[in-house]
């Protein structure tokens, strides 16, 4: 969305993917027509070019409340689904990026001086990645703060 232009087309496979909600969704589609920028919903054969008719206006409204609120239920079901595993014992979470040896390794380089963007990119990891590891290394170890 970034690269296009006036007059160009912007197709997506369903209002869903575009925004996570209603008001990001009119948010998005109106400030692109406004630039002349035609957008095009293929799930649900819609089409926005700024000179949409109300009943046009209407359809984004309600069939975007309907994605939204279909993303919500999956969500919701998610998490209830994730609260009973847990209960149950077997959902673990997220594996960590970074053993605790890695991030004991890393850390003590940074606090040496090494660069944080080199050792997360020789990581694999995000120097946002990095940093949550370096700041739990911190508060595990003795007189780490």
């Amino acid at each position: 969305m970034g690269y296009a232009r006036e007059g160009d087309v912007v197709v997506v496979h369903s209002m869903d993917r575009l925004a996570r909600n209603v008001h990001d969704l009119l948010t998005l589609v109106k400030g692109m027509t406004a630039k002349g920028i035609a957008v095009e919903f293929r799930k649900e054969n819609l089409s926005f070019t700024g000179n949409d008719s109300s009943i046009s206006h209407l359809m984004l409204t309600v069939l975007g409340a309907v994605a939204q609120f279909e993303r919500d239920l999956i969500r919701e079901r998610q998490r209830e689904g994730i609260e009973a595993a847990k209960k149950r014992g077997v959902y673990r979470g997220r594996r960590k990026a970074l053993t605790p040896e890695q991030a004991a390794e890393l850390a003590r380089r940074a606090a040496a001086g090494e660069s944080k963007s080199e050792l997360a990119r020789e990581a694999g990891v995000s120097r946002e990645t990095l940093y949550q590891h370096l700041r739990q290394v911190r508060h595990t170890t003795p007189g780490g703060g």
